[in-house]
């Protein structure tokens, strides 16, 4: 079907390059995607002056102390309007430093979060059900937590939509599956917990100008960030204006296991439920969350038949999944990949000037 915003081929090819390998320079990726060095730069500054894309770092915050990654849903009473709900929340609950992204609609909502343990999650979710239960919010669920430690857990995709793009586009490319890996045991000087928080929170800074900000010199910004990248604590991230590129749908799936006849967790079974319009999946051994985006309803139904249709021939759920989708035009995303407080949390260091 062909894609009613006004890219053009070239764009198209130059987007999904900006998506599926965001850690190469223009010249590299001009050399990858077979396009003149100066197009290709004239083509991203183009894109990122419109907003089709922006920039983030991806903090890998399980070497540091962090244990945890969870995801919490919940099915709201639609008694107060979203617009209210949001403000509620942002001051009671978005504010938390261990969330990183929040989207919120009429009746339902899901977040998630990055923490230092569970403790720090219980006490979100219950100021969540304590807020949400004094308004009368809540209908007969309370919100739902799903926590994946990351010594226990696999995250075969985080958040990344080149598979997406290239399906949408019609584009030729090899897909990537992501893994974060058990946490590890390091620990940083002062200065390397500033510059790394700075690289995170400030992340289409050059580095000159980063080094302005923090006042280190340029050569320790430019040290820290290349030996960061290599020893993985840190990537640099892309991620798309949906709406812009035409996209109608975001799904949630939730999916328990039958206990007596789960996917092999070690064999990564699981990972058959991936397909392209999936950008986020996270599993445990009985349990998997996934969030996938569609450019048309049909689309979405034709992928959740696939998915429904694996699971129900493997015999892997004694209970249906919960399925729940929003609309990108009536959907209000309160929190949009924001890991600069986390990381300030858990490096444990001052903030850093405006």
């Amino acid at each position: 079907m062909p894609v009613r915003n006004r890219l053009t081929e070239r764009e198209q090819l130059v987007l999904y390059g900006l998506l599926r390998y965001p850690d190469l320079r223009d010249r590299e990726l001009s050399d990858q995607l077979g396009v003149k060095h100066s197009t290709l730069t004239s083509i991203r500054r183009r894109l990122q002056k419109k907003g089709y894309f922006r920039t983030i770092r991806l903090p890998y915050l399980q070497h540091f102390g962090c244990e945890l990654l969870a995801v919490i849903h919940t099915h709201f009473n639609p008694v107060i309007p979203l617009q209210k709900r949001v403000d509620i929340t942002e001051e009671k609950i978005e504010a938390s430093e261990e969330l990183f992204f929040s989207i919120g609609e009429f009746e339902k909502g899901f977040s998630l979060s990055l923490s230092e343990n569970y403790t720090a999650i219980g006490k979100i979710n219950d100021i969540r059900t304590e807020t949400f239960g004094k308004l009368g919010l809540l209908e007969k669920n309370y919100p739902t937590e799903v926590i994946f430690p990351f010594a226990a857990s696999r995250i075969y995709r985080f958040f990344d939509y080149a598979p997406l793009i290239k399906h949408r586009f019609g584009l030729d490319g090899s897909p990537r599956c992501d893994f974060i890996w058990p946490p590890g045991d390091v620990h940083l000087s002062a200065t390397e917990r500033y510059v790394l928080y700075g690289l995170v929170r400030y992340p289409e800074e050059p580095d000159k100008g980063l080094a302005t900000i923090l006042g280190v010199a340029r050569q320790t910004v430019s040290r820290l960030r290349k030996q960061f990248e290599h020893k993985g604590y840190i990537a640099q991230m892309r991620i798309p204006d949906l709406r812009q590129l035409d996209f109608e749908i975001l799904a949630f799936y939730h999916v328990r296991y039958d206990p007596a006849n789960p996917p092999d967790f070690e064999a990564g079974e699981a990972a058959v439920l991936l397909s392209d319009n999936v950008i986020f999946m996270a599993s445990r051994p009985f349990e998997t969350v996934l969030i996938a985006a569609y450019h048309t309803y049909g689309e979405y139904k034709a992928d959740k038949v696939e998915k429904m249709q694996v699971l129900k021939e493997r015999e892997w759920t004694a209970t249906n999944p919960v399925i729940r989708t929003y609309s990108l035009s009536k959907s209000e995303i309160i929190k949009d990949f924001t890991f600069a407080p986390i990381t300030k949390k858990i490096l444990q260091i001052d903030d850093l000037p405006e």
